[in-house]
């Protein structure tokens, strides 16, 4: 019987350790949001994510939030030499909230570290990432369902800077934590019920069709813009060489 009652106490410390930290959270969060969103972070959000400058001022708020906690809840940490700066961890947490900005629920809850290297990594070779083996050792990015997502700063900023060319391995790697979060890796989202897959599911298929009719219509008219310029370009030369050949 003392041994029952001495499990009921542990058991009932346990719950309100739990709840305690619920409550310590919420005051904590809560208190970050209180806070004004830093200039130096705008600025450096002006000037490294071209996005962020085309949101609406309701949007930039919510970004601003999702960044406070995230910058609070998560660490960096430095790889291959790297010395992590303000500039670094703003411009990857501003990249990594603009898929979240919407959402009520934590900031990517399973997310515990982001590794940071200055340039694209290899397997283990200073203790900062997992030793494994594979055919392709050299990386860009990584996002483990065990709490870290691994990035390399030069395509970090690159992919940031240049909006159009449809690279980017934060949203990348960020969007597999997402995908991560039920845990699978299956590029399915955590829906509220089974039903709500099949609108997802032909949603998604609609506008994937619609996002490869304009593609190729974009490609085809950009090679049409080209073919024209090399046209006007060429024509004058191929008027002279017309000329003299009927001069001959």
């Amino acid at each position: 019987m003392i041994g029952l009652w001495i499990l009921l106490g542990i058991a009932l410390l346990a719950i309100g350790f739990y709840f305690g930290q619920i409550r310590l959270s919420s005051r904590r969060c809560r208190a970050i949001l209180n806070r004004p969103f830093p200039t130096p972070w705008e600025a450096i959000l002006r000037k490294n994510i071209p996005l962020y400058k085309g949101l609406p001022d309701e949007l930039k708020e919510k970004l601003h939030r999702s960044i406070q906690l995230f910058l609070a809840k998560k660490s960096f940490e430095g790889c291959g030499g790297l010395e992590v700066t303000e500039e670094m961890t703003v411009t990857i947490a501003g990249q990594a909230c603009m898929l979240i900005m919407n959402q009520n629920s934590d900031i990517y809850p399973a997310l515990r570290t982001i590794l940071l290297y200055p340039s694209s990594f290899r397997n283990n070779t200073d203790g900062c990432l997992f030793n494994y083996q594979d055919d392709n050792p050299t990386r860009l990015g990584e996002s483990w369902s065990t709490g870290s997502v691994i990035l390399a700063w030069d395509s970090v900023i690159g992919d940031a800077l240049n909006a159009q060319d449809g690279q980017n391995v934060v949203f990348h790697e960020f969007a597999h934590q997402l995908d991560q979060l039920d845990g699978d890796t299956d590029g399915a989202p955590t829906l509220e019920n089974r039903a709500s897959y099949a609108s997802w599911a032909r949603v998604l298929g609609e506008e994937y069709e619609n996002l490869q009719d304009r593609l190729e219509r974009g490609a085809k008219a950009d090679l049409m813009r080209m073919a024209q310029q090399i046209l006007r370009s060429s024509l004058p030369s191929l008027q002279r060489a017309f000329l003299r050949n009927q001069k001959k």
